[in-house]
């Protein structure tokens, strides 16, 4: 029996915004914006457990109706992306009166235990979590919802699609941080979204240069609308937590590791230290027959206080650039501390350069970067722990698991804050059973060579 066959779909309704007087609104894309047109979207899952004194359905009962509070302040994730009338490269978000997002409800007869793993390191079937979110309905929608019953009532799981062209990590997050106080009845609101897109200046003609390879004969153009549509059967999913004794392990070994090379030293911030040990631990345990080759890891740069003028903090819509470090295969899985210094060294270089002074002059490579990167082998970091999705609350309890699950592709690095909220860093990795091993395996050895047992 596959895990589709066990969900059962109980009901599919529109979830509108609570303020039926919205007019209608059309938000242009900017070009932060228009580069994720053609990427599938971004799939959230947060498995939630309950108490004998919680009912499912009135929990999905508030979660629709806080859904629609939030939509008015949210309102652009209510509608959908569509060409300019009139034009046939321009596009934006459009919203008019009756739009609204798809929410299914549904059954799942699995234990929520078993899906969200408590323990560190500890592996779950990807497909068996597949069915828990939902796909983007077509027309290009930029946000779908599922709520799904686990089994004995005894666990939800909200799974949450966005698509990227609506807004980046940071956006998404304040949504659902806004959507949850909402529905726990929080005293204090997050603050609103700023939702102007005319905030994003393009002197250099950055919409045109992204925009390339798009349909140039005014035809529409469609959305993936899953980005877990077909899954490995061993594809498996794990977690790992570097907690803050661990970071500052990690610290102290590149301090160490910069002092015997005579390096000058480097701040290293904890989520740094997190991409570098993960980095190198992924190289090591990578199976890579040209081992000088250059193989690279990417990972975004928030923009919006590095803007001329800058864009306000809570500016909703995408403001991130990438940035790309690279290094030799074999220097990054070195044994001991050697491969870890390496990652930190080329991480930190990348950083420098996509925040230093000119940095913006090289955004109109920076597509045909990505796609170079990518081809030679690329790992991919997706989120961060500033997003705080274990904070994410409806009322009834923290998360015991968030996964992003259009993540759990090979050569993906979902980062978070750690789910017991003490200041650690999470990190998932998908691999087929052999790879986990291998992975595992690694990060116990790189534990070790850290000094941490």
């Amino acid at each position: 029996m596959s895990a589709h066959s066990s969900l059962r779909v109980v009901d599919a309704s529109v979830i509108r915004p609570s303020d039926v007087d919205l007019p209608p609104r059309s938000i242009p894309l900017t070009f932060f914006d228009v580069k994720w047109l053609r990427p599938p979207p971004v799939q959230r899952l947060f498995l939630y457990r309950l108490h004998g004194n919680h009912n499912v359905e009135q929990l999905i009962s508030d979660l629709k109706a806080s859904l629609s509070k939030a939509l008015t302040l949210f309102y652009p994730l209510a509608g959908h992306v569509r060409l300019v009338p009139n034009s046939s490269k321009r596009y934006e978000l459009s919203y008019q009166p009756g739009d609204g997002v798809c929410f299914t409800t549904a059954e799942y007869d699995a234990d929520v235990d078993d899906l969200a793993r408590p323990s560190d390191g500890e592996p779950v079937h990807v497909a068996r979590l597949a069915p828990l979110v939902p796909p983007l309905p077509q027309g290009r929608a930029v946000l779908a919802v599922q709520a799904t019953a686990l089994l004995d009532g005894r666990g939800l799981a909200l799974g949450v699609t966005v698509h990227h062209s609506a807004g980046d990590g940071a956006s998404s997050t304040h949504f659902m941080h806004t959507w949850a106080a909402v529905c726990n009845g929080a005293v204090e609101m997050p603050p609103p979204p700023v939702i102007d897109r005319t905030l994003i200046a393009d002197p250099r003609g950055l919409y045109d240069i992204y925009c390339k390879g798009l349909p140039s004969d005014g035809g529409e153009i469609e959305f993936a609308t899953s980005s877990v549509s077909s899954v490995r059967d061993d594809q498996l999913v794990a977690t790992f937590t570097l907690t803050p004794e661990v970071l500052t392990a990690i610290k102290d070994a590149l301090a160490g590791e910069a002092a015997r090379h005579g390096a000058p030293s480097r701040r290293c911030s904890s989520t740094l230290a997190a991409y570098s040990f993960i980095w190198s631990c992924y190289c090591r345990a990578k199976k890579e027959q040209n081992h000088t080759k250059t193989t690279h890891i990417l990972f975004s740069v928030d923009h919006r206080a590095r803007l001329k003028p800058p864009v306000p903090p809570k500016y909703f819509g995408n403001c991130c650039s990438p940035a790309i470090a690279g290094a030799r295969h074999d220097e990054l899985a070195a044994a001991g501390t050697g491969g870890l210094f390496t990652a930190f060294t080329a991480i930190a270089s990348a950083l420098e350069e996509e925040v230093g002074e000119g940095s913006q002059e090289r955004w109109d490579g920076c597509i045909e970067r990505v796609k170079e990167a990518a081809k030679a082998g690329m790992m991919f970091v997706v989120g961060s722990p500033k997003f705080r999705v274990y904070d994410t609350d409806f009322g009834f309890g923290r998360p015991a698991k968030v996964v992003a699950m259009s993540a759990t592709a090979t050569g993906s690095m979902p980062v978070a804050d750690a789910r017991d909220g003490g200041g650690g860093v999470e990190v998932a990795l998908s691999f087929p059973a052999d790879g986990m091993d291998r992975f595992r395996r690694c990060f116990t050895d790189a534990m070790h060579a850290i000094g941490v047992q």
